[in-house]
């Protein structure tokens, strides 16, 4: 799933390429994405785009009149062409949910793998119209300090890697880089938030703050095609599973979910020892 880093990459990429050229054609590949209709896909022909920006994990381009927004889920992507294709897409045959070409020729189609389909589109008159944006928390790179996580801590008797991935609570962090942050914490992602003592916060802060803003500068200026193994190799446990730890030289491991995993080293997190590999596991520490 691309993280804030990823979508970061992906907004600057198609803000630098797109401000001031409008769109030219909007083709629907899997009716169930686009989650709006008021106004029409189609009122974007014609309109020029102002900007692109982020939203925690949405991404909005801009007109006049409009947002386009869209969310990538699970296993969305965007694929960039500076020459669209013109074949008509087939609706149901193929890995698109939705083409865009522009004026200029370019374009890029979202795309989505698998046969769970979470991808969703949005034409909007605000971005506020979105649920999922409605419902953000704060932007843990945009002015967000110690104490606010400090307050968004202390009321929460939940794992903090839940905490960490609830987009309600903060903005744009999934499995990879939570499980990034806690390692760079030396913090199990079983410890309850509430639990936390002052020097914890500070130093989960400090993770969280320093993973995501290396990650968002590697980010920058890839274009989309490259940043899915630009963030697999910058991980240190997330999707490591059975290699060395590149601080202390344990072995990471894996807790299993039903739709998920994350991964941690026990010596660096968890005191050496090995988590539960269920989600109500007593091991908190």
């Amino acid at each position: 799933m691309p993280e804030m880093p990823e979508v970061q990459g992906l907004v600057d990429f198609l803000n630098e390429r797109l401000t001031g050229v409008a769109f030219a054609k909007l083709s629907v590949g899997n009716i169930a994405a686009l989650k709006t209709y008021d106004p029409p896909i189609d009122a974007l022909r014609g309109e020029e785009v102002l900007d692109v920006s982020r939203h925690g994990k949405f991404i909005d381009i801009r007109t006049g009149s409009a947002h386009l927004v869209f969310h990538l889920a699970k296993a969305g992507w965007l694929r960039w062409y500076d020459t669209v294709s013109t074949t008509l897409i087939r609706p149901g045959k193929s890995p698109i949910a939705l083409r865009v070409a522009f004026e200029d020729g370019s374009g890029f189609d979202l795309t989505e793998a698998g046969t769970k389909k979470s991808l969703a589109v949005y034409v909007v008159r605000s971005p506020a119209d979105v649920p999922g944006i409605a419902r953000l928390g704060p932007d843990p790179l945009d002015g967000f300090s110690r104490d606010d996580l400090a307050v968004i801590l202390a009321s929460r008797r939940t794992q903090i890697k839940g905490v960490l991935r609830d987009q309600s609570i903060i903005a744009g962090i999934g499995n990879a880089y939570s499980d990034e942050i806690l390692h760079a914490a030396k913090m199990s992602p079983y410890a309850l938030a509430a639990n936390l003592a002052e020097d914890e916060v500070t130093r989960l802060y400090d993770a969280m703050i320093a993973t995501l803003t290396e990650a968002v500068t590697e980010a920058s200026g890839k274009p989309p095609a490259d940043l899915k193994d630009a963030k697999r190799r910058r991980m240190r446990v997330h999707g490591r599973r059975g290699e060395t730890c590149p601080v202390c030289g344990d072995t990471v491991l894996s807790v299993f979910f039903a739709d998920n995993s994350l991964e941690y080293c026990p010596t660096c997190q968890t005191n050496g020892k090995k988590l539960a590999d269920r989600r109500l596991s007593r091991l908190l520490k």
